[in-house]
């Protein structure tokens, strides 16, 4: 049964909603299937009838239903004055907006003129033909919370904060909308009338009002359907286009979509993470469940401090940029602006923006939304895309062969890095010499937890005894890719260090040529490096003929720093234990490797490890922060 509340008369129901909000839109349907209606009322001029209804009929392909305004007698006043005063604009300068209907699956009006067809239904619309549309709207709680409160007392809460719109448009509007309610209810017996939250107290009063006089219409243009181009098509529909199209998807494969507005949301990082796959390949980051769980709470924690339910699209690209990286956060935003359902409708194109339009004659028009959901605002955040193909052109062909140098940030990583591998590997060759005694006067290095237990019968202490370290290591490997294509890492080189504090390094990676980022910036990715520190003179391990008895690159890389460590010990990270090959080659040169698994590492650490920005000249240095990006 309908709640009171909503009934404005004895035939007229009001389903008061926020525009634009896909959970408006579900409960819209789930109202008009519940419940048997005769005439379903809306707050649309009769204008817009036929067109929108045919636009709907287009659907799941959106378009938007646009009148542009008419020039009233308030222009002509200026077109007069044009002659008497120089800084009023003459009429052909004078820029007439437009107002249109965005018919939107998300919008709660379209879903219902979309169920009245297919029930065959009567649609009326009831509004006031406006020469100058005035949209009303404000803040409103988040629609989510109709999953767990009825629409009847969401509008009891919303009520008393309502306030009318001060023009006289609006108020001609509410009046005429009560006035042909008054008309309907002599025909129809269930008048289901899906109006604005904001008008709806409004229209009741004026549906009541037995002495208000009719408004009259206004002259107004015909009005003309148009495609959206896809790249605006998020400034047309109230959802992200990516979540209007998993509310078409469920509709056509009749699944639940009842919680879409906020499940959907994990559905487009999942989707990112896919295409985020495919683009960077295995120098992509792990994007596993954990971090995914780490993405949502971070977009909950932004949400709840802008006072929502529903996350904006900033939240979610800002919560992915900061787990993730710049890569995936793009890869985010690029999947939530898309939607599959927008092939081509043979209809002029129209690119959309916030309160504007470009038409195909490129004319820029002021747009008013007939259906407007809250306001929407502009937002920044910080994101560096990737160049686009004719500025990267121009990259390769500026480029000096002859220069090339590192980037400072990057240097000093890695040689945290080195110096971590360094201690995690003394640790290591410590914990082999390592002994367990019985307690006397001092527990030494510890408590032996497990001698202590397998000895509890002679109620003795056991304790552990590590020896200090013999010797110090002066040379690391790191492979990140194991077994290596040497088709994926043509780039080998050696290079030397700038100070003392870095080390000599040897490396393969893939080309840097293949990738800029920026005027002098190139990025490739190591597939596996040798650090000598402190740093010695070395030939380029590339060119040796001491080391052209090797067969792959992970072999010459090793095979290097057993010839040139003055340690008997190697510390070696990689993916696997070395084989019996790589052992053999350490006990030639009479060394040990000293081994640290690479899961032993975060995978965001070895991601942004594998990153080397290379410089075409120490002078890039100055600017190429503004261009690098940690992904």
């Amino acid at each position: 049964m309908i709640d009171p509340l909503l009934e404005i008369g004895p035939r007229v129901t009001a389903l008061p909603i926020v525009h634009g909000r896909g959970d408006f839109a579900w409960e819209v349907r789930r109202v008009m299937a519940s419940y048997d209606f005769d005439c379903v009322a809306l707050p649309l001029p009769a204008s817009f009838q036929s067109t929108v209804e045919r636009a709907v009929l287009d659907l799941p392909r959106p378009s938007v239903v646009v009148q542009k305004e008419l020039r009233t007698n308030f222009d002509s006043y200026f077109s007069e004055a044009s002659g008497e005063a120089d800084d009023i604009a003459g009429p052909e300068e004078l820029e007439l907006g437009a107002s249109y209907v965005p018919v939107d699956p998300c919008q709660g009006v379209i879903a219902a003129i979309r169920t009245a067809m297919g029930e065959h239904i009567p649609r009326h619309f009831i509004d006031l033909e406006t020469a100058h549309f005035l949209p009303h709207s404000r803040l409103l709680p988040d629609a989510y919370a109709l999953k767990q409160v009825p629409l009847q007392k969401y509008a009891a809460a919303v009520l008393p904060f309502l306030e009318p719109s001060p023009h006289k448009a609006w108020r001609d509007r509410v009046h005429f909308m009560g006035w042909q309610l008054r008309q309907l209810s002599v025909d129809y017996k269930r008048i289901l009338l899906v109006c604005s939250i904001l008008d709806w107290p409004w229209i009741r009063a004026a549906y009541l009002d037995r002495e208000l006089q009719c408004p009259e219409h206004d002259p107004v243009n015909e009005v003309k359907q148009y495609q959206v181009d896809p790249d605006t098509l998020y400034f047309a529909l109230g959802e992200l286009p990516f979540i209007t199209e998993l509310y078409e998807r469920a509709r056509a494969e009749l699944s639940d979509d009842a919680h879409l507005s906020i499940d959907g949301i994990k559905e487009l990082l999942i989707s990112a993470r896919q295409t985020y796959r495919e683009d960077y390949g295995n120098r992509a980051r792990k994007v596993t469940p954990r971090l995914l769980a780490v993405i949502t709470r971070y977009i909950r924690n932004l949400t709840l401090m802008d006072h929502s339910f529903s996350p904006q699209l900033v939240d979610v690209v800002t919560a992915a940029k900061q787990v993730i990286g710049d890569g995936y956060a793009l890869h985010v935003l690029a999947k939530a602006k898309t939607y599959h359902y927008g092939s081509e409708m043979g209809l002029p194109e129209i690119r959309m923006g916030i309160d504007q339009a470009a038409f195909p004659d490129d004319s820029i028009s002021q747009m008013s939304s007939r259906l407007p959901g809250p306001p929407v605002t502009w937002s920044q955040i910080e994101l560096v895309p990737r160049p686009d193909r004719n500025r990267i052109s121009q990259w390769r062909q500026k480029w000096n062969p002859y220069q090339q140098c590192s980037w400072p940030p990057e240097d000093e990583l890695i040689e945290n890095f080195r110096r971590a591998v360094f201690d995690r590997a003394a640790e290591v060759m410590g914990a082999d010499l390592a002994r367990t005694e019985k307690f006397t006067s001092s527990v030494k290095d510890g408590i032996d937890i497990r001698d202590t237990v397998r000895h509890w019968y002679d109620k003795d202490i056991y304790v552990k005894v590590l020896p200090p370290n013999r010797g110090r290591l002066d040379c690391a490997v790191m492979l990140f890719d194991s077994p290596a294509d040497p088709r994926r890492y043509p780039w080998r080189t050696t290079w030397f260090a700038e100070h003392a504090n870095e080390s000599t390094l040897a490396f393969f990676a893939s080309s840097y040529l293949d990738e800029p980022v920026g005027p002098g910036i190139c990025l490739a990715h190591y597939g596996g490096s040798l650090f000598l520190y402190p740093p010695v003179t070395i030939p380029d391990i590339w060119i040796d003929p001491r080391l052209d008895f090797t067969s792959t690159l992970e072999e010459r890389l090793l095979a290097a720093a057993c010839l040139h460590a003055q340690s008997p010990h190697i510390a070696l990270v990689s993916p696997s234990p070395p084989g019996p090959a790589w052992r053999a080659l350490a006990r030639e040169f009479k060394k040990t490797w000293v081994h640290l698994p690479l899961s032993r590492f975060s995978d965001s650490t070895v991601q942004q490890l594998r990153m080397v920005h290379v410089l075409n000249g120490k002078q890039v240095r100055s600017y190429a922060a503004d261009f690098i990006r940690r992904s």
